[in-house]
């Protein structure tokens, strides 16, 4: 295991993101899919969908719960939705992954699990979705995708490396079986050791992030701002990766590019807001300012 390497303006000057100058349409900039929200949570995934949209992607599709479909639209108006059948717990229905195959298809990057919660269709769910896996298609699991994805390791490591991984400590404990003091103890073990078995950059969040290659790469990535713990973070952090992804970014330059801005868009808002109780929709509009600054 090598020793981990900082996130800093270096590294970032290093390993660029993919240009989009002169001529260009949205279709060039990345299509992103977006699945995931419930009946309990229906605004949630307008964070990590307007967030991949300021990270620059050039379409987005979000797929949730009917009931959820029309508001979040609303929410969203750069955005087509897709409404799915729900289940009796109010979380998408394993129906719904065959109404999404053409819409997967044609995009560049899907991500799955902002918004759900791991019930007993989530891992099936999660397992249609990504039962068919392209050369052109980057994979994003985040949330309830992550935490019921143990059984999952052949279905994500035939993606071949194009995914990308975000847990936070509790669900890295719930996918691994490790607990989580184990995981607080050693987080950049257990970062690898997911990152290996899935063949998926992870992206171990906490106040000391660590980002794991399956080659056994280490970057890492402090932050002291507090106001960052707050709901709806990691949804934000998840659209940024895949925006950045869609644009044609690697899955570890993306995960790292996203953990910066997601980073230094928190420290904007505890300057410009205070030190605690800036709220997560408010990380997404200073995204374009970080990129373009880089």
């Amino acid at each position: 295991m090598s020793d981990p390497v900082t996130i800093d303006r270096a590294w970032l000057d290093a390993h660029p993101l993919p240009t989009h100058d002169g001529p260009t349409d949205k279709n060039a900039r990345g299509r992103v899919v977006l699945v995931g929200g419930a009946e309990f949570v229906p605004g949630g995934l307008r964070l990590t969908g307007e967030a991949a949209l300021r990270a620059g992607a050039g379409k987005l599709q979000m797929a949730t719960v009917g009931a959820a479909a029309m508001a979040l639209g609303v929410l969203v108006p750069e955005a087509a939705m897709i409404a799915l059948p729900a289940g009796d717990d109010g979380e998408i229905a394993l129906a719904g992954a065959a109404m999404l195959t053409e819409a997967i298809e044609r995009c560049d990057t899907l991500v799955i699990g902002p918004g759900m919660s791991n019930g007993e269709t989530t891992a099936a769910l999660v397992a249609a979705l990504l039962g068919r896996p392209r050369e052109g298609l980057s994979v994003l699991l985040d949330a309830a995708a992550i935490s019921g994805a143990g059984t999952l390791d052949t279905v994500i490591a035939g993606h071949r490396g194009r995914t990308v991984m975000t847990p936070h400590h509790g669900e890295m404990a719930a996918l691994t079986g490790i607990a989580i003091e184990a995981v607080s103890a050693a987080p950049n073990d257990a970062a690898l050791l997911v990152a290996r078995r899935f063949d998926a950059v992870v992206v171990l969040k906490a106040a000391q992030t660590v980002i794991a290659c399956p080659d056994g790469c280490l970057l890492h990535y402090g932050s002291d701002c507090v106001g960052l713990a707050t709901g709806g973070s990691g949804d934000v952090l998840a659209g940024v990766i895949g925006g950045l992804m869609a644009r044609g970014a690697a899955p570890r330059t993306a995960a790292a590019w996203g953990v910066w801005l997601h980073g230094e868009a928190g420290g904007l808002a505890a300057s410009r807001i205070g030190p605690i109780g800036f709220l997560a929709r408010e990380l997404p509009p200073l995204i374009p300012a970080l990129l373009k600054d880089r």
